[in-house]
């Protein structure tokens, strides 16, 4: 098949970066031919994407003009847009005809905020976008991440026009129970939605973690305030166990947690340690005894989750989103209420406190994602996806022609209208 990615970056940068480089490298090295239509260059591993990605367009000047152009030159079977927000290309994109799946990474295509929750208040919003949305959120004005002035105008309509037009594609992909309910808040059709959960893959079977008496608290992520890493710092507060906890990862939110820790009398035993590569995490799973997920914004998935459960290590987080679809509580994990301090410092003191129970989660949560979440099994199940959609829309374009032949011979309509649909 030829697959055409829409991507709005190019190159490495955070987890949809990552999840399209993946999928694109896997359907590849199957003999599936994958081009991708772009936005700006991220400047991390684009050499990398380039060898993924054997034909590249980039989206300058017209973006409509450069959509419908990469959809000439390449012809693809299928197109798998990823983030994009540029309702220019996904118009000419719906107009096309081409059989059109969507990976829903976030919350960015029905929420103005793009994160369904409130900054001031850090309420869970669970409402369906309307007009509530510009009026009773505010959410006309958000939070500008492009750099210049720190606010942006949203507009209402742009964002019910990109819903509408987002609901006219073939299958709308999502990673969890949580994320397909949001879009059936929405007014998705049902039959277009599929889960797929962006899968890891399989961690270093010889690596399991000593649970030593350092009793190693782990939190590895983005320090972002949706992330809650302040809320973590005031729930370690509670904490009656000695331990030491690692902070990896950076973001705006890292000084204010910072100056935090210390008024919480935590700088001993909180240690930030910034952003380090991938491979370097393994160190730390070696004597981690419980990975603490913090998100009080309403996580997707959180695949740093299905990633350290790889693992055997147990995870306590706040029920947030769609983490409930991969943390029982007590069985991998603790899941507690959300933004509950005490209940989560309870969950940290249960595992450090007993480390039998620790292990025992921690095989249960490695069992539970070997058996639910199989990357090799993850990606035929996008194939087989494509595949479909292909064959549907080519099936009902062939229909199509049929019934304008029938009326042709009856003089209904003339020669020339009999094309392929698009």
């Amino acid at each position: 098949m030829k697959l055409l990615y829409v991507h709005e970056r190019f190159g490495a940068l955070a987890g949809a970066e990552a999840n399209a480089f993946i999928t694109a490298e896997q359907l590849g090295q199957r003999g599936h031919d994958i081009a991708i239509l772009h936005g700006p260059g991220t400047g991390k591993n684009e050499d990398g994407w380039r060898k993924v990605f054997k034909q590249q367009f980039a989206l300058e000047g017209d973006t409509a003009a450069r959509t419908r152009a990469a959809l000439a030159a390449f012809k693809p079977d299928a197109v798998y847009v990823h983030k994009m927000a540029d309702l220019k290309v996904i118009q000419a994109l719906v107009d096309s005809g081409t059989p059109l799946v969507r990976m829903v990474h976030d919350h960015d295509i029905y929420c103005m905020r793009s994160y369904k929750y409130d900054y001031f208040t850090r309420k869970i919003c669970t409402r369906a976008a309307s007009l509530y949305c510009a009026i009773g959120c505010g959410a006309c004005v958000v939070k500008n991440n492009g750099g210049g002035f720190p606010l942006k105008y949203v507009s209402y309509r742009e964002k019910k026009r990109e819903i509408a037009l987002n609901r006219r594609f073939d299958r709308m992909v999502v990673v969890t129970e949580y994320m397909r309910d949001e879009l059936l808040n929405n007014g998705f059709d049902a039959k277009r939605i599929e889960i797929h959960a962006p899968v890891p893959r399989m961690g270093d079977p010889t690596l399991r973690s000593s649970f030593s008496d350092r009793n190693l608290i782990l939190y590895a992520g983005q320090i972002i305030r949706g992330k809650g890493v302040d809320v973590l710092l005031e729930s370690l507060a509670k904490v009656k166990s000695n331990f030491e906890c690692i902070i990896l990862g950076d973001g705006n939110h890292k000084a204010y947690c910072e100056e935090l820790s210390r008024k919480l009398g935590l700088a001993d035993r909180v240690h930030f340690k910034g952003f380090i590569p991938q491979e370097e995490l393994k160190a730390y799973y070696r004597e981690c005894s419980v990975v603490a997920l913090s998100s009080v914004w309403p996580e997707p998935i959180a695949t740093i989750g299905l990633e350290v459960m790889r693992y055997a290590l147990p995870v306590v987080a706040f029920d947030a989103g769609g983490i409930k679809d991969w943390l029982i509580d007590g069985h991998n994990g603790h899941l507690v209420p959300w933004m509950d301090r005490a209940a989560f410092a309870a969950g940290i003191d249960d595992l450090l406190q007993n480390k039998a129970k620790a292990r025992e989660l921690g095989q249960n949560g490695l069992k539970l994602v070997s058996e639910r979440y199989d990357f090799e099994g993850y990606i035929s199940d996008l194939e087989l996806m494509f595949q479909q959609v292909a064959v549907a829309r080519l099936s009902k374009a062939e229909i199509e022609v049929s019934r304008l032949k029938k009326k042709a011979k009856h003089g209904e309509v003339d020669q020339e209208t009999l094309v392929l649909p698009q």
